[in-house]
């Protein structure tokens, strides 16, 4: 592989391109995700997508296009993303002077948004669909792909056009709502750990952080392997702003017209960036087996001719028997390329354990596997033929685990405990992510903007449940009563 985690921007785009992840489309910020990448979403999907479901919501499907009036309802909302919006003005091309151009007689009466997210769009059909409070909770999920105009763009992190999930609750009062924002941000955070194997930080943003129009935003942060945070999900409390907005009411059990109160949440494809940045090393990617698309790799070894039929016929046997198992598989029978070759292959690509057989492990009945969480001779053992499907389950789960293990120990080293500012600058100091400062921070947006300024590290998450006794704050050494994580971030 080109590049190695010491020039960590240069060694992701090496793993993005040579792990054949995604490449850049022809339109600026795009990105094409390739069978190898999108394999990873499905199973991100497969499984967030149950647990979704089973906290009660159905899935529901949204046009692409907003009116220009919808999004303009609610104010925060519209001062948010107005510089990230793209903007659908004619609906029709036409040759004038020997060029392609918008039709001046296209022109639409009213400007579509190409949705930047779905809150608008869902509250106007909510204010038609709820009118009492036997409608409710009312609770909707969506897949699909939403624009956002970013002006400085990297695969899976920061693009214009991206995949994702959003939902989108309505409750008959505040805490059911509450309860359901911190319901998801749960699902999420036990999602990313235990799928992904990212350890995570739940807690709330601060106001600067804050989703436009939300009053509480929630969030689920991972440290990647440079130390710079990354914010993995988010699930905001929406109070009753957009319900205001839109004039979504209902009748309530007093018989009284009134505001429901909503929620929003959502993960994106960003999610592949936090599994390279969390996982990768200078062989490549390593994915945990939970979202690996081809969990266990067969490669057959063989010099002679006469020896490939008879390993051939092994492997095959070894690939279904891993199928029938339940683990999804594949036999690499390329031609032309040398066994080593191969391994390097799936290697970089991340599969989680081969299987290496050749005439001497046909003979013997043993066959050889090798994780790809553990490197070189360590990471290797042996197994019956008759035996390998049951030894890979088991290789796989303990390869899920020891993901997350390193993971952790990798955050836990790189979280910081900041006593003085002088310290928090030091730490940040560098080109570098820093990792984690976690620091007493009396709350006041003056000191949040000073360290943002100073250092150019942001609040990425103030730890939900905490339990310190009062400090002073590491910037104006006031009084503070909470702790909170400052790093830089993505």
């Amino acid at each position: 592989m080109t590049g190695n985690k010491s020039n960590f921007p240069d060694w992701y785009q090496a793993v993005v391109r040579e792990a054949d992840m995604a490449e850049p489309s022809p339109v600026r910020g795009s990105m094409i995700i390739k069978p190898w990448g999108y394999g990873v979403w499905e199973q991100i999907q497969k499984d967030l997508d149950r647990r979704i479901k089973e906290t009660g919501h159905d899935n529901c499907y949204f046009p692409l296009f907003i009116p220009l009036s919808f999004i303009a309802k609610e104010a925060q909302h519209v001062e948010g993303f107005a510089k990230e919006m793209a903007v659908v003005t004619h609906h029709r091309l036409k040759m004038i002077d020997g060029k392609l151009q918008p039709d001046p007689e296209a022109r639409l009466e009213e400007p579509l948004i190409v949705r930047p997210t779905s809150e608008t769009i869902i509250n106007h059909m909510f204010a038609q669909w709820i009118r009492s409070h036997r409608d409710l909770p009312m609770m909707i999920n969506q897949w699909c792909n939403v624009v956002r105009w970013e002006m400085r763009t990297r695969i899976f992190l920061r693009t214009t056009e991206f995949l994702w999930q959003e939902g989108h609750t309505a409750h008959a009062t505040r805490a059911e709502a509450e309860a359901e924002t911190l319901t998801m941000l749960e699902v999420y955070r036990k999602f990313a750990e235990e799928i992904l194997a990212i350890p995570i930080v739940a807690g709330r943003k601060s106001a600067a952080e804050r989703f436009p129009g939300a009053e509480e935003t929630y969030t689920i942060e991972g440290l990647m392997g440079d130390g710079r945070a990354l914010q993995c999900g988010t699930s905001h409390f929406l109070g009753q702003n957009f319900a205001r907005a839109f004039e979504i009411r209902f009748l309530d059990e007093k018989n009284e017209m009134v505001h429901p109160w909503q929620t929003s949440w959502g993960v994106s494809t960003r999610l592949l960036g936090a599994i390279i940045m969390t996982h990768g090393d200078d062989q490549g990617l390593r994915l945990p087996p939970a979202v690996a698309s081809i969990q266990v790799v067969v490669v057959p070894i063989w010099r002679k001719a006469d020896e490939g039929e008879k390993v051939l016929v092994a492997a095959r046997s070894i690939l279904l028997a891993l199928e029938n198992a339940g683990i999804r598989a594949k036999l690499d029978e390329r031609e032309g390329v040398t066994p080593g070759f191969k391994f390097n292959d799936w290697e970089m690509r991340g599969v989680p354990l081969r299987v290496e057989i050749g005439p001497r492990d046909v003979a013997s009945g043993e066959v050889v596997l090798a994780r790809r969480d553990t490197p070189g001779p360590p990471g290797k053992s042996k197994s019956a033929m008759n035996e390998v499907a049951a030894h890979a389950a088991v290789l796989l789960g303990e390869i899920q685990k020891n993901m997350l293990v390193q993971a952790r120990a990798a955050m836990e080293a790189n979280t910081h405990l900041v006593t003085s500012y002088d310290q928090l600058r030091a730490q940040m100091e560098g080109e570098g992510g820093g990792g984690f400062a976690d620091i007493y921070w009396c709350g006041n947006p003056a000191c949040e903007t000073k360290i943002r300024e100073d250092t150019r590290a942001t609040c990425r998450a103030i730890p939900l449940n905490q339990s310190h006794p009062p400090d002073k704050c590491v910037v104006c050494r006031e009084a503070a009563t909470e702790r909170a994580l400052f790093a830089k971030a993505y």
